[in-house]
């Protein structure tokens, strides 16, 4: 008999784990606890935000600290800038300054965050130095990287899905955004969009995905971008970076050879051509 199915809470989301024995099971929980406490914006000593506070100062940050500050800045230089570690200070203003059950129903209006830059970042190894004023969120990829390190900790077939984030080892049916249904074969699927992190401000939705260009949240066409990936790092920027690209998300997806699918705000569905014709699956383990 296979194991069980469990969950826990973790990251403001539901963590799903199958295939895991008890103590890979435990293992997984203490990982995405570590990763919390480590790069939480909410908690006051989290090393993020004694990092945030230090801005302006040279900072020696942990090797994990590191490690996911590389991952973010990858992801910049990858994506042009669109997926920037350094929207700390835009998501304070646009009110997501508290984890999300505890923000105000209803609050200000939501005013644009300062345009700030990952190249403006000076690393040396493990010494960081950032410019005061400015605030980095890493969870993005700090959650990506959990799923993908949790499956690690999986003996056998398995897998892990946190929070539209989603890594296989042995194949799964996943349900999309918008209705149906596809098999995962292994590697990773990831969504990235504005309808469960989301809030009030001023009689007005807004989210949790700024776009660096404006400081503001997206306004893209998009609510929901799932993009699949040989892991769940590559496939969470690939979706967030298609999010924020809107109209121009599909064909810079193909242009990668990254499948992608697209849910806009009146529930209709477009896929782009590698995600229709199955193209490029053995170079992302993509989905079939």
């Amino acid at each position: 008999m296979s194991p069980p199915l469990r969950e826990f809470q973790a990251m403001s989301c539901r963590i799903l784990v199958a295939g895991a024995g008890c103590a890979e099971f435990a293992a997984v929980q203490q990982l995405f606890a570590d990763r919390e406490r480590t790069f939480s914006r909410f908690v006051a000593t989290s090393e993020l935000s004694l990092v945030n506070r230090a801005a302006g100062e040279p900072v020696i940050v942990s090797t994990p600290f590191a490690r996911a500050l590389d991952s973010a800045l990858w992801a910049a230089d990858e994506t042009g800038g669109l997926v920037d570690p350094t929207i700390g200070a835009a998501l304070t203003a646009a009110g997501y300054d508290r984890n999300l059950p505890d923000i105000e129903r209803d609050g200000a209006p939501v005013h644009a965050g300062p345009l700030t830059s990952w190249r403006s970042l000076r690393r040396a190894g493990r010494l960081l130095q950032m410019p005061r004023g400015v605030s980095l969120d890493l969870n993005g990829v700090v959650k990506a990287m959990a799923v993908d390190a949790a499956l690690a900790l999986i003996a056998g077939d398995g897998w892990v899905s946190a929070g539209g984030d989603l890594a296989t080892r042995g194949g799964v049916d996943v349900g999309l955004p918008g209705g149906g249904a596809i098999r995962v074969a292994s590697g990773a699927i990831a969504t990235s969009g504005s309808t469960h992190r989301a809030w009030q401000r001023a009689g007005r939705r807004v989210h949790h995905l700024i776009d660096p260009r404006t400081g503001l949240p997206s306004d893209s066409r998009w609510t929901q971008v799932s993009a699949c990936g040989a892991n769940c790092l590559h496939a969470d920027v690939a979706a967030r970076a298609a999010f924020l690209l809107g109209d121009e998300g599909p064909e810079w997806l193909d242009e990668r050879g990254v499948a992608g699918r697209f849910v806009d705000a009146g529930g209709a569905v477009v896929v782009n051509s590698t995600w229709r014709t199955g193209a490029g699956a053995e170079v992302e383990a993509a989905c079939t």
